[in-house]
């Protein structure tokens, strides 16, 4: 698979990747499931019978933009586990939302790690501890009991048999590898969690946000969820024909992950999801198109 794109006839760029259905696997190597593992990580918030809203699952869930309904939310959460917000450990950037950075930007505001994408999983994580009685401020460590009952729970999600490498996740906790038709398996395997999988659907803004991906498909379907993660990878899955698909862009570009994630959905019949594919110049005229090449 490959995205093209196409300059008066001239193919200027590609950017070359993997798709591969649930229905139909073949082998691939191991590939980092980065944010994709949320909601399989979020599962054990369901494991251990812990009261939280729709609302407050799917940002646990999710890879949120730093907006003001995210942190409301995230502020929320911690108030309502009595959690102080010192013991977030998944470091601090920008929000990902353009119209917060504005914001933000305009009235001063450096960011905080509340506006970190990842900072509701970890909210999810210190909530896990306290219910737990495990240790907080180490939650983050691979040996913690935490990160250990996570890899676990992981691995029989996903069916992984074999031993794949691991490393340290851009927020700072253990991130698993496997094949892609693992990932697929987890994901699969996510639908008997009908709390994690209304949470998605019904809140896709608190999941993403502005300009995310998987928002947008959620938000332009009746049957998807989605889950974008670093290093140009995405997984979807129809709820209804208990299939999805993953794809992976080699050179991690997140616009070409996109056009081939929106164009798989719609070749398959999943949605119509529309999306600009022409290439123009500063002045609006059209020079050439964005093409998938299966």
């Amino acid at each position: 698979m490959r995205i093209e794109y196409i300059r008066d006839g001239l193919v200027e760029e590609f950017h070359e990747g993997l798709f591969m259905q649930y229905s139909k696997p073949y082998e691939t190597g191991a590939f980092y499931l980065r944010s994709c593992a949320k909601p399989l990580q979020a599962t054990l918030l369901v494991d251990y019978g812990i009261d939280l809203t729709e609302k407050e699952l799917a940002l646990c869930c999710g890879s949120h933009a730093g907006e003001e309904c995210h942190i409301e939310t995230a502020r929320k959460l911690l108030n309502k586990f009595k959690i102080n917000e010192k013991y977030l450990k998944c470091g601090i950037h920008a929000p990902l939302s353009r119209s917060m950075q504005d914001k933000m930007l305009l009235n001063g505001e450096k960011p905080a790690a509340l506006h970190n994408n990842c900072s509701g999983k970890h909210i999810g994580f210190l909530i896990i501890c306290k219910n737990c009685g495990w240790d907080l401020e180490t939650y983050y460590k691979s040996g913690h009991p935490l990160q250990k009952a996570i890899k676990n729970k992981i691995n029989e999600l996903c069916e992984v048999k074999d031993s794949y490498p691991e490393t340290t996740d851009g927020c700072g906790v253990p991130i698993l590898s496997m094949p892609l038709y693992n990932m697929l398996i987890g994901y699969k395997n996510l639908l008997e969690y009908d709390k994690i999988i209304r949470a998605i659907r019904n809140h896709p803004y608190i999941f993403g946000g502005e300009n995310r991906l998987d928002t947008e498909i959620i938000e332009n379907t009746d049957n998807l969820i989605a889950k974008v993660g670093a290093g140009g990878l995405c997984i979807v899955f129809n709820i209804k024909e208990q299939d999805g698909f993953a794809v992976k862009i080699n050179d991690c570009s997140m616009e070409a992950r996109r056009i081939a994630v929106l164009e798989i959905i719609n070749r398959l019949g999943w949605g119509k999801i529309s999306y600009n594919n022409k290439i123009k110049t500063l002045h609006g005229q059209i020079v050439g198109e964005v093409k998938y090449v299966p």
